[in-house]
């Protein structure tokens, strides 16, 4: 007898997909001879596949205003057999794959949409956190359990970084798209002569275009690390469960690290709400400014180091 299976759908940016996993971990728990298929975007397909938790993992194809295009992807959805969606993304381009099936066709669905058979309704300016907004959806689908994630599955090799014994993460990048998230390169520059100072030496992480924030940081503080451009999400998590803490932007790695368990500073500007994307993990402390500019290094430091790990 086949295996029923299951459409898991998150999209996301990095940040907000790592912050489902736990939702996925939960929903793979919860169904465990069920075929689940990962519906994701492109650039996380190889993260999704890592987790282990999917027999498929499809890449979003995203149609847009091709009508060729959006029949193949109907026929796709259509064809598969899935007996359950899960709606992790709860977005407009979600509910119209909802709309694709048709409501003869439409499989037993986990999200907001109107018409879905497991509705979690949420008003628009809700400030749910992520993490507990997905807690609560599960819930409805049957789903009563839903732990922070499990990292250990994502791993790497850093004996080659020539790590220091005692050292701190800086997370200093964001999106390109968005210098309103990030802290600037200076102040991060003058918190790692801090560190530094208190035999915490300064490990520099993110992008390859992001070398400049690291020279940047590297002229304040000449005995920081810079591995801009030289790990992979799988490095980071090593590397984020052997520092003493970390300090990061609203980023994708900041949320990484947390959830690998480190002791976390993450920095908010009003671009974000942490109340509602904040780093969850163990420890973890946030500090928000209206702009980033206006938020100087000495509440930054005394949060790192009033939760900084031996």
């Amino acid at each position: 007898m086949p295996h029923p299976r299951i459409l898991v759908i998150k999209l996301g940016a990095l940040g907000d997909f790592l912050m489902s996993l736990g939702a996925m971990q939960a929903i793979r728990r919860h169904h465990p001879d069920a075929e689940l298929v990962l519906l994701t975007r492109e650039p996380y397909r190889e993260l999704g596949r890592s987790t282990g938790l999917f027999a498929e993992v499809w890449a979003d194809p995203a149609p847009r205003w091709n009508p060729l295009a959006w029949l193949r992807w109907r026929a796709r959805l259509r064809g598969a057999g899935f007996i359950r969606v899960y709606d992790l993304q709860t977005s407009d381009r979600s509910a119209g794959y909802f709309r694709l099936f048709g409501r003869a066709r439409v499989p037993e669905w986990s999200g907001k949409v109107e018409g879905a058979s497991h509705r979690h309704v949420y008003p628009g300016g809700h400030r749910m956190h992520s993490i507990d907004r997905q807690r609560a959806q599960l819930e409805i689908a049957g789903i009563a359990s839903v732990p922070l994630p499990d990292m250990a599955f994502l791993d790497g090799e850093i004996a080659g970084f020539g790590l220091p014994q005692h050292f701190a993460l800086l997370i200093p990048g964001s999106s390109p798209e968005r210098p309103e998230k990030r802290w600037p390169a200076g102040r991060y520059g003058v918190l790692a002569a801090q560190l530094a100072a208190r035999g915490i030496a300064p490990v520099v992480i993110g992008g390859g275009g992001e070398a400049g924030i690291a020279a940047a940081i590297r002229a304040a503080a000449p005995s920081a690390l810079d591995l801009t451009g030289r790990t992979d999400l799988g490095q980071v998590a090593a590397l984020a469960r052997r520092a003493a803490v970390a300090v990061g932007n609203d980023t994708g790695p900041t949320h990484l690290a947390a959830l690998a368990g480190c002791p976390t500073v993450a920095l908010f500007s009003a671009a974000s709400d942490a109340a509602k994307t904040a780093p969850r993990g163990a420890v973890v402390r946030e500090l928000q400014a209206g702009s980033l500019d206006d938020l100087p290094v000495e509440p930054v430091a005394a949060a790192a180091l009033a939760i900084v790990r031996d």
